[in-house]
């Protein structure tokens, strides 16, 4: 019992060193301090590559996470089945998707060659009068040949034309050189379309000019609603009148749809006077020409004497075979109207092929000769021959 008191006492209750343990201590204690320094600076160490451990694997997370949320790549197949996107322009009208530039070709372009045929065979309408201008009508395939650049023709077909349809322009001069007869022009062109134009067979349009053409009505075959497109016209302004010849061959006729035969005449009231046109005279023609058209010119010139614009329309309507007409009193211009619908209906059509023909776009001569020297015979004066 008194040993473990003892005891104690070393172990707790005293605080006194003995000689043979101070040494120790001091040297403890330098020791110590030498090696809290070096465990300062191995943890310092430790805690740098922990937190370079953590910023690699942080990274790597990082990387993981980004590679599993990014949108998959579109398979080829899935782009080329997606509809093709068209934008629209400012004006509301969509607009087509434009063409590849090397469309693909497939096995059958490989095999198949292409044959561009040009057909050799022209086709002409012509009147033919006596000599007292009275239609002949009663003509038969022998009683004529075609002369095609300077050398005779081969016919093909000849017929009657006094029922093909129509497709008809009606060019009303509306500038200020027309004004004081301006209102009988109209009614008597209002006239003329309601006999000429057979509903649900034949097609009209009109057209008036000053220094520019306006479609006031366009193809139909409703005589109310080209009457309405006459009356809307107003006199005022320049002339352009081979701008609006050139404007409606190319423009209305040449782009009019076609299931069949048709006749195709322009009645050209006007004139002759023109002072703002950017085509030319011959340049008005041969758009005509090109549309196998017919002008008839009405002059409106009622002076009693021939002016400089009633050569004009001489001119035009020759070289497409039709015929010019110079009333000198406004009542004429009717019966000039009527002597159009009367030869519109007294026609003839003939097909030939042309001798040594060649598809260079050259200008051909067209001549079309009556046996019977009293006759005498109306048609275009040529053609140009397509380039192949």
């Amino acid at each position: 019992m008194p040993a473990k008191k003892v005891l104690g006492q070393n172990l707790v209750g005293t605080n006194r060193v003995s000689k043979n343990e101070a040494p120790f201590q001091r040297w403890g204690a330098g020791y110590g301090a030498g090696y809290n320094e070096g465990i300062n600076s191995d943890r310092i160490v430790l805690m740098k590559s922990r937190i370079f451990l953590l910023l690699v694997a942080f990274l790597m997370l990082a990387g993981s996470l980004i590679g599993q949320t990014a949108p998959a790549a579109p398979t080829p197949s899935a782009a080329q089945n997606a509809p093709a996107k068209t934008t629209a322009p400012p004006d509301g009208k969509t607009q087509a998707p434009a063409p590849p530039e090397n469309p693909p070709k497939s096995n059958s372009d490989e095999s198949v060659a292409t044959i561009v045929h040009v057909v050799n065979e022209v086709r002409v309408v012509f009147t033919v009068t006596d000599r007292h201008g009275r239609y002949i009508k009663d003509l038969k395939e022998n009683d004529f040949r075609v002369i095609d650049d300077k050398q005779s023709a081969e016919l093909r077909s000849f017929h009657s034309e006094t029922d093909l349809p129509l497709q008809v322009g009606l060019l009303i001069d509306a500038s200020n050189s027309v004004r004081d007869r301006f209102k009988f022009e109209q009614e008597a062109a209002i006239e003329f379309l309601n006999a000429i134009v057979r509903p649900h067979y034949d097609k009209a349009f009109v057209v008036g000019f000053d220094a520019t053409p306006e479609v006031t009505q366009d193809f139909t075959d409703d005589t109310g609603n080209l009457s309405a497109g006459v009356r809307m016209l107003r006199a005022g302004g320049g002339t352009a009148l081979y701008d609006a010849l050139y404007f409606a061959c190319r423009d209305k006729l040449l782009k009019q749809e076609q299931t069949g035969p048709v006749r195709r005449a322009i009645i050209l009231l006007s004139d002759g006077e023109d002072n703002l046109s950017h085509v030319t005279r011959e340049e008005a023609i041969e758009m005509a020409e090109r549309a196998d058209t017919i002008v008839y010119t009405i002059s409106t010139n009622i002076s009693g004497m021939k002016g400089k614009g009633d050569k004009v329309l001489e001119r035009i309507a020759e070289a497409t075979g039709g015929r010019a007409f110079e009333p000198f009193q406004m009542r004429d211009v009717s019966d000039a109207f009527l002597s159009i619908q009367e030869e519109l209906r007294s026609q003839y059509a003939v097909a030939y092929k042309p001798a040594n023909f060649v598809a260079d776009g050259r200008y051909r001569t067209i001549e079309i000769l009556a046996q019977d020297r009293n006759l005498k015979v109306r048609t275009r004066k040529g053609y140009y021959a397509p380039k192949q």
